[in-house]
């Protein structure tokens, strides 16, 4: 028996970075360095996890959306020990939002054929964490979402949902889609032999038209959602210095109600 895992990853702007919003009000994504969105980095963790305690055959499969530098997240998550790649890129892509991204990465994974999809719980430029959901919904397949523990076992996929009162034990038959939190367990590092075999494994290269989509369905123009107005973030100024000389108290009570604190 074979069992099929497509993990969908995301190139995201570093956070560290001075992030900034385009001319037309989508991410910047020219000024400040991308990686692998770190919530991602779970997903994979979980997939190649379940792939190497399975006595069956599986295949782990990342899926990535985005410009021509999306393809450094997945070589990473080929480097931690994933099979292969699939890199949908497409100028029309440009400023799709969740909504769009679910259309794109649905038809993708029903190209690429599957049995389990594993997602991060959210990407760390978004942090919509909606993704998940609406892929179940496009592929008609359970979800088991927001997992701390997972496993595959006979033809179901089982994991435990921490909330804040009480843990819940779920499954659901596969094909399904998992979401997993950052709770499920650390990712692991690329080896300098699994970088050296990354540069080895195949990457498939999709476009819109690979997909049977319309470039008026995705994109700003076929985008739900839309950023109306944005405001830089104000320059940080130097703070104030109360020397207390006798008076310190009372200055820094004056201080916090200026700033309504108290």
């Amino acid at each position: 028996m074979s069992l099929r895992i497509v993990v969908t990853v995301k190139y995201v702007p570093d956070a560290t970075g001075d992030r900034h919003f385009a001319d037309d009000l989508t991410v910047d994504r020219d000024d400040v360095d991308g990686l692998l969105s770190e919530l991602d980095e779970y997903a994979v963790e979980q997939a190649l996890q379940i792939s190497e305690n399975s006595d069956d055959d599986v295949e782990v499969t990342v899926l990535t959306v985005g410009p021509e530098d999306a393809k450094d997240a997945l070589r990473k998550a080929l480097s931690m020990g994933a099979d292969k790649a699939i890199h949908v890129e497409d100028d029309d892509l440009h400023g799709t939002d969740a909504i769009g991204t679910s259309l794109v990465l649905a038809k993708a994974i029903e190209k690429a054929g599957f049995d389990l999809v594993v997602s991060g719980m959210a990407s760390t430029d978004g942090t919509a964490g909606i993704v998940p959901a609406l892929l179940a919904e496009r592929l008609g397949v359970p979800q088991v979402t927001l997992l701390s523990e997972v496993s595959v076992e006979d033809g179901t996929v089982k994991g435990r949902r921490d909330g804040d009162a009480a843990s819940e034990q779920l499954e659901a038959s596969l094909p399904a889609v998992v979401s997993v939190t950052d709770q499920s367990g650390e990712a692991r590092y690329p080896s300098f032999k699994g970088i050296m075999a990354a540069k080895k494994k195949p990457v498939q290269s999709w476009d819109l038209s690979d997909l049977d989509i319309e470039a008026e369905e995705v994109g700003l123009e076929g985008a739900w959602t839309a950023v109306e107005d944005a405001t830089p973030r104000p320059v940080r100024t130097a703070g104030t210095i109360v020397k207390d000389e006798g008076e310190g108290g009372k200055q820094l009570a004056e201080f916090l109600a200026g700033q309504k604190f108290i």
